[in-house]
């Protein structure tokens, strides 16, 4: 029959082991939220009439979205605040060709980078990646001048820009004999999302110096 001192050795035994179990359990939490990395985060803005941009947006939120970790918000362009700029980890902006350049619409919205959000001179936009895609009615329309206006403002931002779907960015051409985005458009404006989603990672997983 066991006495009163080995049951109150057994249960100091008990309670040790008990409180070492909780600190195992507890440093095991801590290490796995530890390594657990920080989403990717992408901002897709857009400008469209017609609706052919934002179902080019689209095919980049699903391609972006198709990388494992990755967060994408997207917005009009009209809709986007100072949070959804400076939180994001990469932007792609879309635009329709008119007159062979952005949009008004767009245009605005990097003005109000400065004038609306203040992104100078503390350069907010620096070392983030910036892609571009847009969308012509014809075949040579400007949708290269537009995508390089767009990479111009980011490069005078000191982003990081990037290509993909096409030499520039991802493009769709919406009349004539091509009505509308084909597949072959949308297999690029996914490609474009994914390279900007992969480029991002491997930027935010990288030690800083």
């Amino acid at each position: 029959m066991p006495t009163a001192r080995s049951i109150s050795f057994l249960s100091d035994v008990f309670a040790v082991g008990l409180l070492l179990y909780s600190s195992i359990v507890c440093a095991s939490q801590v290490s796995a939220e530890e390594a657990a990395p920080a989403p990717v985060t992408i901002l897709v803005a857009y400008h469209s009439l017609s609706g052919n941009t934002e179902r080019m947006a689209e095919a980049v939120v699903e391609g972006a979205k198709s990388v494992a970790g990755t967060r994408v918000i997207l917005k009009r362009v009209g809709q986007v605040t100072a949070d959804d700029l400076f939180s994001s980890d990469a932007v792609i902006v879309g635009s329709p060709v008119y007159w062979s350049n952005m949009s008004g619409e767009v245009k605005t919205f990097f003005d109000n980078w400065q004038f609306k959000f203040g992104v100078f001179p503390e350069w907010k936009m620096k070392n983030k990646v910036g892609a571009a895609f847009a969308t012509g009615g014809q075949v040579s329309s400007g949708k290269e001048v537009t995508m390089l206006t767009i990479l111009a403002a980011m490069l005078g931002n000191q982003m990081i820009v990037v290509s993909g779907g096409g030499a520039f960015g991802a493009s769709a051409t919406t009349e004539g004999d091509s009505q509308g985005i084909d597949n072959k458009e949308a297999a690029d404006a996914r490609a474009l999302g994914q390279r900007v989603a992969e480029v991002a990672g491997l930027l935010h997983s990288a030690p800083s110096r």
